[in-house]
């Protein structure tokens, strides 16, 4: 789509997969939610499904209007996020997720059409986000598909949203369900992923630095590891 990198889907990846184990236990990971964050491991840093150059993939092409490329990337991440967190849909309940939450149990809170703020269950939330991307995707004086349709006013301030919500639907996986994206073998597929986006969304200063706080370390760390392999 777009210029943006086509990854393998999860539910391919889970073909694959290792099937739910004590997996977890076995890597000392008891629980979610641990303070020692274990995505921060060097052992799961550095897998990915690709080591493309990120960088390249996320400038805007020479002679390329910005909001077609915002445009056909807010598509792309949306596509791909989506499908990675229905893989693990079964394991985000109201009963094992009550709130949604990021790194540091950050609580995640919707806000509805008059203004109130609703604090929900993590499956909850993230519905509401989903939802809400797709009407926005499928809205044609939003994401104009036809040729010469210009974007409306306030297009990047939309897109900017967008990226928020999926940006802390990753956050909430790595912190709350990254015993089970071990299980099911599909830790170098979220990686690849949260790297593409976290990166895009701060070429594109599409994200803001409180929205990113909670996920700086591992942002830090993946961008580390790219560098090594780009420097071998």
């Amino acid at each position: 789509m777009g210029g943006c990198h086509s990854y393998p889907s999860a539910s391919e990846a889970e073909d694959t997969a290792q099937q739910p184990t004590d997996i977890g236990n076995k890597l000392g990971i008891n629980n979610n939610n641990l303070e020692e964050r274990p995505y921060l491991q060097p052992q799961y840093v550095c897998q990915r499904i690709t080591h493309t150059d990120m960088h390249a993939l996320t400038a805007l092409p020479p002679g390329l209007d910005q909001s077609e490329w915002l445009a056909s990337n807010t598509v792309a991440f949306f596509k791909h996020i989506n499908l990675f967190s229905s893989a693990l849909s079964e394991f985000c309940t109201p009963s094992t997720c009550p709130t949604a939450c990021g790194p540091g149990n950050t609580v995640y809170t919707w806000t509805d059409e008059q203004g109130r703020k609703l604090k929900c269950s993590a499956p909850l939330y993230f519905d509401y986000a989903m939802s809400y991307i797709q009407d926005l995707l499928t809205d044609e004086d939003v994401f104009p598909t036809k040729a010469g349709s210009a974007f409306p006013n306030g297009f990047v301030f939309l897109v900017q949203k967008v990226f928020l919500l999926l940006f802390r639907t990753l956050a909430h996986i790595y912190w709350s369900h990254y015993r089970e994206t071990l299980a099911l073998g599909l830790q170098p597929h979220l990686n690849t992923l949260f790297s593409h986006l976290s990166l895009f969304s701060l070429q594109h200063g599409l994200l803001e630095q409180e929205d990113i706080q909670p996920m700086e370390d591992l942002i830090t760390a993946l961008g580390q590891e790219s560098s090594q392999h780009l420097e071998l």
